[in-house]
């Protein structure tokens, strides 16, 4: 759905909508935005503009937008934390409307100071879940699967996907994206990438990876044109990321891992180990391709957690009694 199309299905004035659709294309043509992350953008400033008509008692034009008090801005969030929201969510959909607010005040349409009056909630700050290596190496072993009934070159594709998400600590969306002219075969000892916010980055790729995706390529029965994505589906289109989560939920049950062992905490397994073996934070931000060191020092604070937890666990010293 196109972004002049999707003002039409939320309640707000003319002004807003064509604003609302200028909005949505800056963050796509001009901040480079993944699609994912527009839409969602998009859906939590329809949310707060929905909101705002039934609180005002009809749809919202500009001159409305621009006199709201703080006081709306809470009502809104208190409707929300009735719905059920997290923090978390309610923090990304004031983020939203923020964003919003400021192409508003960028294009000189309107100014809204009450969305910046309001204090953000406080959320939590959870930390990374990697999975240890044993366990890491298990999920990327094509010998793990060996009992499904599934075909030998399905289960090369998803050790290949997921070699490249420990061994090179690519996003899924990032894995899944190269096309067979970029595949890492034996010889091919780097990748560049596409990250969020549309950055390119260079990755080694060691040959454990180069070796799983030859397997995988050589196997695959559908034709893998230069142009086309590297991993393809059962019926030789592209890969969704839904397989690749759905063939990990099969493994975590077998090992009997965690929930929080995901495709993404092979991306968290990969930062840690490297932290663990005397990695350099900054290059391991390059890796990741953080925008900000601070990101990337999360990892540090997960080490740190696991050694407090094995030094509880072990020294005589740590437990009473």
């Amino acid at each position: 759905m196109s972004a002049e199309q999707e003002p039409a299905l939320f309640p707000a004035a003319e002004d807003v909508r064509a604003a609302y659709a200028d909005w949505l294309l800056g963050l796509s043509a001009e901040r480079r935005l993944s699609p994912l992350t527009v839409e969602a953008y998009g859906r939590d400033v329809r949310i707060f503009l929905s909101f705002l008509q039934r609180h005002l008692g009809g749809p919202p034009a500009l001159v409305d937008l621009e006199a709201l008090a703080p006081r709306d801005v809470r009502a809104f969030l208190s409707a929300r934390r009735a719905d059920g929201l997290c923090s978390r969510s309610l923090m990304r959909g004031l983020a939203a409307a923020r964003s919003f607010a400021r192409r508003l005040t960028r294009t000189g349409k309107a100014q809204i100071s009450a969305l910046a009056a309001v204090r953000s909630p406080k959320i939590a700050r959870s930390l990374p879940k990697p999975i240890a290596a044993p366990a890491a190496r298990k999920l990327i072993d094509v010998e793990t699967r060996a009992g499904e009934e599934r075909d030998d070159w399905v289960l090369a594709r998803d050790a290949a996907v997921l070699s490249l998400l420990y061994g090179c600590g690519l996003r899924i969306s990032e894995a899944l994206s190269l096309s067979r002219r970029e595949a890492p075969l034996p010889g091919v000892d780097r990748i560049e990438v596409l990250g969020k916010g549309g950055k390119r980055r260079q990755l080694p790729v060691i040959a454990a990876v180069q070796a799983a995706v030859a397997d995988y390529v050589g196997r695959c029965p559908w034709p893998l044109p230069p142009q086309g994505p590297l991993f393809v589906g059962a019926k030789g289109g592209p890969l969704s990321p839904r397989i690749v989560q759905a063939a990990v939920a099969r493994m975590r049950g077998a090992l009997g891992l965690p929930d929080s062992a995901t495709p993404h905490a092979l991306r968290h397994s990969f930062a840690t180990h490297l932290l663990a073996r005397g990695g350099d934070l900054r290059t391991i931000q390059e890796l990741l391709g953080h925008a900000s060191l601070s990101t990337t020092q999360l990892y540090t604070e997960v080490d740190g957690a696991r050694l407090m937890a094995i030094h509880t666990a072990y020294h005589p010293r740590a437990r009473a009694g």
